[in-house]
């Protein structure tokens, strides 16, 4: 304010010296006092332009540098451009946080949905698109209830009781492919919601695998313990002559035997998803383990029919597989059993094995057997599933075998593919990559 004063008092008295100077004698006084009052005139003039040239740069919004000069005008700007200069830094750094923030949400494996007071959307990242099906150019500020018409969550979004979560299918739900979703939302700041949703279908299926696993488990065991209960108790309580106690005994060794298939093939299936990946440096002859399996073919089906069936092997010597021997020959032996118990007597069943173009090689039973309906074959591999209960128990089977060979192609590299047609009969192949194969030339 002084250097103000003093740049006024300045100006005064210049003009008011210079109207002096220039006035006839006897009028200076008058002359200098006009020429102070025009010289202050001028000084407010001129301060005035500088104040408003600072304005109309405050109202152009302060995005360029202009001129304002020393003084109070000249401080004012100074000090204005670096308020607003740590402002656009301050407003800057906010919105890379929030760039950042958005970011981390938009990488989420959940899904984010953030609404307003009045359950509206304002923003929603691709996994909650993926999850609900909203689209970012036409949901945007839609409802919420009127873009995800689940009964059950419609109740919780309006009961407002959000202590829990819901559970409900996805947008992307089929029956063959079902998807469940965990959805939860969470009150924050006046009135808006936080939703968050949550893909739980593996964590449904392993639960439900978990449930159905026990069960199967306990009624194959608990089926031939009731058998060989009886059988004990009739041979504690009634007189049986040598033949009927051999008959029972017979019966009973078979349901115990039933058993201990059941317990080895569980051990099996837990030793290899518990066990590392079989190594590479370990060489399998596949025409060794054709010929095992050959012999054991041949064996199970005269146990299990009265009239053999056409069992028909196809070798490719000189190759070589790159695993484990138990468990290529524990594959390739339930693919094999699997074809004999469910495949007429004297009908024929061929077994080969042949390398591809590409350098791997396939396993293959090919059967004449009543053949699998193709809504069933995806679920082939499941632990227990059969497509006629009845008729794997007769012919001694676990339900688990062909569980076991999927897990043994998974831990070579290896595909298990099916084709069936019903009435005509199936093949069940072993795919396996070059990586595992070495073959002498020429085979």
């Amino acid at each position: 304010m002084f250097w103000r004063l003093f740049s006024l008092g300045l100006c005064q008295a210049v003009a008011a010296g210079l109207g002096w100077y220039l006035a006839p004698r006897g009028e200076q006084w008058q002359i200098a006092l006009a020429m102070a009052l025009l010289g202050g005139y001028v000084w407010f003039v001129l301060d005035s332009a500088r104040g408003l040239r600072l304005l109309g740069w405050l109202r152009a919004g302060a995005t360029t540098d202009v001129a304002i000069g020393n003084g109070l005008w000249g401080e004012a700007y100074d000090r204005v451009r670096r308020i607003l200069r740590a402002t656009n830094k301050l407003a800057a750094d906010s919105d890379n946080r929030l760039k950042d923030f958005l970011a981390a949400m938009q990488a989420s494996p959940n899904g984010v949905v953030l609404l307003d007071s009045d359950a509206r959307i304002e923003w929603f990242n691709q996994t909650a698109a993926t999850h609900f099906g909203f689209d970012v150019q036409r949901d945007l500020l839609q409802h919420l209830g009127n873009l995800v018409r689940d009964p059950e969550f419609a109740a919780y979004l309006t009961a407002r009781n959000f202590g829990h979560d819901v559970v409900m299918h996805g947008k992307e739900n089929r029956d063959s492919k079902p998807v469940k979703l965990s959805v939860h939302l969470h009150p924050y700041g006046e009135g808006r919601m936080l939703l968050l949703s949550r893909d739980i279908t593996a964590k449904e299926q392993a639960e439900a695998m978990r449930r159905d696993f026990v069960a199967n488990v306990s009624h194959e065991i608990r089926t031939p313990l009731t058998v060989l209960a009886g059988f004990v108790e009739t041979l504690q309580t009634l007189p049986l002559d040598e033949q009927e106690r051999q008959r029972y005994l017979g019966l009973m060794s078979q349901q115990a035997q039933r058993m201990q298939t059941l317990v080895s093939d569980l051990l099996t299936l837990s030793r290899l998803e518990g066990s590392p990946s079989p190594s590479m440096n370990e060489w399998v002859s596949v025409d060794v383990l054709m010929r095992q399996c050959e012999q054991e073919a041949r064996d199970l089906s005269h146990v299990l029919w009265t009239q053999s069936h056409d069992l028909r092997f196809e070798r490719t010597p000189g190759c070589e597989i790159a695993g484990s021997t138990l468990e290529l020959h524990s594959a390739m032996s339930n693919l094999i059993g699997n074809a004999i118990r469910y495949t007429p007597a004297q009908r024929s069943i061929e077994v080969g094995f042949k390398r591809q173009a590409d350098g791997g090689a396939v396993f293959f039973v090919t059967d004449q057997g009543p053949g699998i309906a193709q809504e069933h074959i995806p679920r082939l591999t499941e632990r227990f599933y059969r497509v006629d209960r009845s008729r794997s128990r007769d012919t001694g089977g676990t339900g688990l075998g062909l569980a076991i060979v999927k897990h043994v192609a998974q831990r070579h590299g290896a595909e298990l593919s099916i084709d069936s047609v019903p009435g005509k009969g199936s093949t069940f192949s072993i795919v396996l990559p070059a990586s595992r194969m070495r073959c002498t030339p020429g085979t």
